[in-house]
């Protein structure tokens, strides 16, 4: 759970994964925070022994952080959640029995098949991942439905093994690419999704859209 400037939401977050109680380690990895993300952090794993808590030296980005932790992963898989409230933990246990089911795939939670409740605050965005995922998915010749989904549930040892070059929302598109070289194998579930605006600390740009679309041909014909 790699987070930056997250007071507002960390704690929260947080509980939410606990409560579940199928997360047998999470990890806590403040990207160099400026406000009390750090300490609300730490008073979180002061008090639960399953968390563990870790700093980058600087704000250099989510992918540093994730690349920090591969090292530190000792469960059969992993999931990054991100501590802003938009996702919702009780999803990963249902991501969990069907990875049980299937071990060496990666589980994909969905914001675009079935019927769970979710909040998309604007059209356009909606719209574009609608757009993202059909362009990823041709590139690719394989369907994928939500490509900018953060609930990607992936086998430790493909995770262990790949080096994050992306720090931005781009993230999403290198994982999934990496994978369907390493195992040509998605499976994707229904989740909930309660989409935060700008005014709450939503990150997202247009041009990450195109950052989206760039990065979906550079991680298919080059890395």
């Amino acid at each position: 759970m790699p987070f930056f400037n997250e007071e507002v939401y960390l704690e929260k977050s947080v509980n939410r994964l606990l409560k579940i109680k199928v997360c047998d380690s999470i990890i806590l990895i403040d990207n160099n925070s400026s406000d009390q993300s750090l300490e609300i952090a730490k008073k979180l794993a002061q008090k639960n022994k399953n968390i563990d808590l870790y700093q980058t030296d600087e704000a250099q980005g989510k992918g540093v952080a994730l690349n920090f932790s591969q090292n530190l992963i000792t469960t059969t898989h992993v999931v990054i959640h991100d501590a802003d409230l938009e996702y919702f933990p009780e999803d990963i246990a249902e991501m969990f029995s069907l990875s049980e089911e299937f071990p060496n795939s990666m589980i994909l939670g969905s914001r675009f098949i079935g019927y769970k409740d979710r909040k998309n605050v604007y059209k356009r965005t909606y719209f574009a991942n609608k757009f993202m995922s059909l362009f990823f998915s041709i590139v690719n010749f394989y369907y994928v439905s939500d490509v900018a989904t953060c609930y990607k549930m992936m086998p430790t040892n493909f995770f262990r093994n790949i080096y994050i070059k992306e720090q931005g929302f781009s993230i999403e598109i290198e994982l999934l690419s990496k994978f369907l070289k390493y195992n040509k194998s998605i499976k994707e579930l229904p989740i909930k999704y309660s989409g935060r605006s700008y005014t709450e600390g939503k990150k997202i740009k247009l041009v990450d859209g195109f950052k989206y679309l760039y990065n979906t041909l550079k991680y298919r014909f080059i890395n």
